[in-house]
């Protein structure tokens, strides 16, 4: 069924004078008693002075290369926003109205400047003037000329009408691309720099600011958004407030047919009603468990719930950490909790990334290093250090693909990477800032030589820096300032470990944290790949091994070791699919990936259907690129493997991971 789109009824926004205080609980969805709306201001951009902003937002250290906001002469304090779905005539284009408090800064130009898209337009009737000009090619830079220069410490209001379109951060998905196949489904994805096409605002991780949203959308649908309060009024109108101040990438909306259902004391799950059931038998239960342990190790919990929403199978992302409501992919749902504790990663987001931010894309590993870090130690006090160890391990040997495939040399292979201007962000993404900025937080806890103290300090941290955005001299500054010993001793000069040296020069980790623990788990791991590698198979041996009890991590380890030994001699792998139907028929998408690349590199023709179905059943670019690029690099059969599948499936992929396959497949260059 096809339902058709239909106008706003006169969007508005409530006026405020200051921004609203809004308590710390999220209540749960359901009707709210209408408040009447009053008469919408003129249409168009207007500025005049405002009353307040927020406590805690303001601007972050250091100039943002990626923004054309002018970000640095304000302080923002909230954002109030409202939309409505499209109209029939304005097929997938939303309507909205951004209205913006910002504090004047001394000097301050007669000009305002906002991020933008050519995606977005600024609809007619404007009382200032407005231009729009390029800036790169991710954004263009809305230009707003004031009356006259504001006096330091002004209050302006602004308010922009302007409709969002197909622009790379709000996706439209066909029937196709979801679950259900019945009903389209629309969501925005900020991060890095996308936000600038789902409304104007200063998009740039320096600066943090409340929001409060009011979303219509059609009846038969459900609007959410990364907010501490929803609540449902009448005409299928949903109203949200953040009242943390959090930075642009971080706003999310989805509007689908989706449901929900209570999975702990201060968590939910959404879905598609075709999976709801599925999502909470995967998570109930799970999700207060680690966050009780983040609390213990990083302090309290501030966002009020923590909810996820699994997303359309088309979504090719992991996981995106939007506060209150992680985006996931549905490959979590293996059906039996075995890929559960990849979600402690996004909720590590909650202190590291959410909470204290990096001010600038060019030291990223501020928010990912520091969240691999925080990952595994709760990883360590649920499932153990082997464990932890183990898991740490799969990402060392993906840092080691990287460098050896970039070089290790690569200026994306430092810490702190200089972004020049109009290079996109997100060309800049690698695994670097994760394991190698895992190594070097790894680094810190063993020059402190306590992981109690450590773990202290951690949590000092996220108190000092909490709902702000720093760089990296502010946090080892405040390491140094914690541990007054270590700055005597000029830790931060040890010759050949000298923090510039981690930040600022490319290469491999000069410090590796002790894996070493994980070796009662690896190291039967790797006796059975050899078992499985060798010309005349010793079943007596293989059959020795009991599998039953390994873990997600432990059975990917000894995957990645039979894929290094592959192709295995004639009729092995046959064998070992036939004895191991937990690997070879498993619903646990990080198996699934990886018998499917054995599959290809061992040409096993009788399981090929597997890898289609795998393409079929999600679009997640992590695990859709490497199978096509394995197909691509195989044999004749692989390649027309490839090229049927992806006639079957592009329709339901996402348009970047659909460019991307076409470039695998010599049909056309990626777009950017």
């Amino acid at each position: 069924m096809d339902p058709r789109w239909i106008p706003p009824h006169g969007p508005s926004i409530r006026p405020h004078d200051s921004p609203p205080s809004i308590p710390h609980s999220r209540p749960a969805p359901g009707p709210a008693p209408a408040e009447a709306a009053p008469a919408p201001p003129a249409p168009g951009v207007a500025i005049g002075p405002g009353a307040g902003s927020s406590p805690g937002a303001g601007h972050g250290p250091g100039a943002d290369v990626a923004s054309a906001s002018s970000a640095a002469r304000g302080r923002c304090g909230t954002c109030t926003w409202s939309c409505a779905s499209p109209s029939r005539r304005r097929a997938r284009r939303l309507r909205g109205r951004a209205r913006w408090s910002c504090a004047a800064r001394a000097g301050a130009a007669a000009e305002l400047r906002l991020d933008a898209h050519p995606s977005l337009a600024v609809t007619a009737g404007q009382e200032l003037p407005v231009e729009s000009r390029p800036f790169a090619s991710y954004g263009s830079a809305l230009h707003i000329a004031l009356p006259q220069p504001p006096r330091a410490g002004q209050l302006l209001t602004l308010l922009i009408d302007y409709e969002a379109g197909e622009g790379p951060g709000v996706c439209w998905l066909s029937p196709e691309q979801t679950a259900g196949k019945q009903k389209p489904y629309m969501y925005t994805q900020g991060q890095a720099v996308l936000n600038r096409s789902f409304f104007p605002c200063f998009d740039t991780p320096s600066v943090k600011f409340t929001y409060s949203a009011t979303v219509k959308v059609p009846e038969g649908f459900t609007a959410v958004m990364s907010a501490t309060s929803w609540e449902k009024q009448k005409d299928n109108t949903f109203v949200f407030k953040m009242s943390q101040p959090i930075p642009s990438y971080l706003i999310a909306l989805v509007v689908g047919d989706i449901v929900s259902a209570d999975v702990g004391p201060r968590s939910r799950v959404w879905a598609e009603p075709c999976l709801i059931e599925a999502a909470k038998k995967e998570y109930d239960g799970v999700i207060e468990e680690f966050l009780v342990v983040g609390e213990k190790l990083f302090g309290p919990y501030v966002w009020g719930r923590y909810d996820i929403l699994f997303m359309p199978p088309s979504f090719p992302f992991g996981g995106m950490e939007n506060p209150c409501l992680t985006f996931v992919t549905p490959c979590l749902l293996a059906g039996d909790r075995s890929l559960v504790d990849v979600i402690i990663h996004e909720i590590s987001h909650s202190w590291f990334g959410n909470l204290v931010t990096n001010a600038t894309w060019g030291e990223f590993w501020l928010n990912e290093g520091f969240t691999m870090y925080a990952q595994r130690r709760i990883t360590t006090e649920v499932y153990g250090l082997p464990y932890t160890c183990l898991e740490a391990a799969t990402g060392r040997a993906l840092l080691r693909q990287h460098m050896d495939a970039t070089g290790e040399d690569h200026p994306l292979n430092k810490l702190r990477v200089v972004i020049e201007p109009g290079i996109n962000p997100d060309d800049t993404y690698n695994e670097t800032p994760y394991e190698k900025g895992y190594c070097f937080v790894s680094y810190l806890a063993h020059l402190v030589g306590n992981q109690s103290k450590f773990d202290a300090f951690l949590q000092a941290y996220v108190n000092r820096f909490k709902f702000q955005s720093i760089t990296a001299d502010d946090t080892l500054g405040f390491f140094l300032e914690y541990f007054p010993e270590l700055k005597e001793k000029g830790v931060d000069s040890i010759p050949g470990f000298e923090f510039d040296r981690w930040l600022n020069t490319p290469g491999w980790p000069p410090y590796l944290p002790d894996l070493s623990p994980g070796q009662q788990l690896m190291r039967p791991a790797d006796e059975l790949a050899e078992l499985w590698a060798a010309d005349s198979l010793n079943m007596e041996a293989i059959e020795a091994v009991d599998i039953t009890g390994w873990r997600t991590y432990q059975l990917v380890y000894f995957l990645d070791q039979v894929l290094q030994k592959s192709p295995l001699p004639e009729g092995n792998l046959k064998r070992l699919s036939k004895m191991y139907p937990k690997i070879s028929k498993a619903q646990n998408a990080e198996l699934r990936l990886r018998w499917c690349q054995i599959i290809l590199k061992n040409n096993l023709e009788a399981e090929y259907s597997k890898v289609k179905d795998f393409l079929h059943s999600q679009g997640k670019q992590k695990y859709t690129l490497p199978l096509y690029r394995a197909m691509w690099g195989g044999s004749e059969a692989t390649r027309a493997l490839a090229m049927e599948t992806f006639s079957a499936t592009a329709p339901q992929l996402h348009v970047n991971v659909q460019n991307y396959v076409k470039k695998i497949l010599g049909l056309a260059a990626a777009e950017a």
